[in-house]
């Protein structure tokens, strides 16, 4: 594991004050653009999509969408996306929350979801854990079970883990990186 944490660490470029001055952001798109780090990190987020038991892989918008399908393709199980509102047609289930100044709100279809279901959350980073914290509502809302979150890296100076822990009601959350 430490080879693989190695060379994703190696392919997250730090970006000084964006999107705003004093934020170090994560970007993650040089490691998209590596095969071998994108396959590797695929390859991870599978394995523990297969030990959590997922039938279904929910990842968040927007860089869920892109870590999540190719985890879920590898895996064998579906994809669901979870949208911000507003940008799914037809029948949802919507999911406010808040954020550090003001709230937000997403959405996924709920016929996508079924009480069968176990469905592992997916994205690329957690920081205060707000979004990740809705969708498992969202989850739950729509009959399925939550088989826990996979995250690229935690931002653990701010917290979202002991946010999401309640909320993920003894469900793993694993995190490849912890920066």
């Amino acid at each position: 594991m430490t080879d693989i944490k190695e060379l994703l660490l190696s392919r997250i470029r730090d970006v000084s004050d964006y999107p705003e001055p004093g934020v170090m952001f994560k970007d993650i798109t040089p490691l998209l653009a590596d095969p071998a780090a994108f396959t590797a990190l695929t390859d991870a987020l599978a394995e523990i999509t297969g030990r959590t038991g997922a039938t279904k892989i929910v990842g968040l918008e927007a860089r869920g969408f892109i870590l999540g399908a190719p985890v879920a393709v590898r895996a064998g199980v579906g994809f669901i996306p979870v949208r911000k509102a507003g940008k799914l047609p037809g029948a949802t289930l919507r999911q406010a929350y808040d954020l550090e100044y003001g709230s937000a709100e997403i959405e996924v279809h709920a016929e996508d979801l079924t009480g069968g279901d176990r469905v592992l959350v997916v994205d690329d980073v957690l920081a205060t854990g707000g979004t990740a914290e809705a969708s498992l509502e969202l989850i739950r809302r729509a009959g399925a079970q939550v088989a826990g979150v996979a995250v690229l890296m935690e931002l653990a100076f701010l917290n979202g883990r002991a946010r999401l822990e309640p909320a993920l009601d003894g469900a793993p959350l694993e995190a490849l990186l912890t920066v």
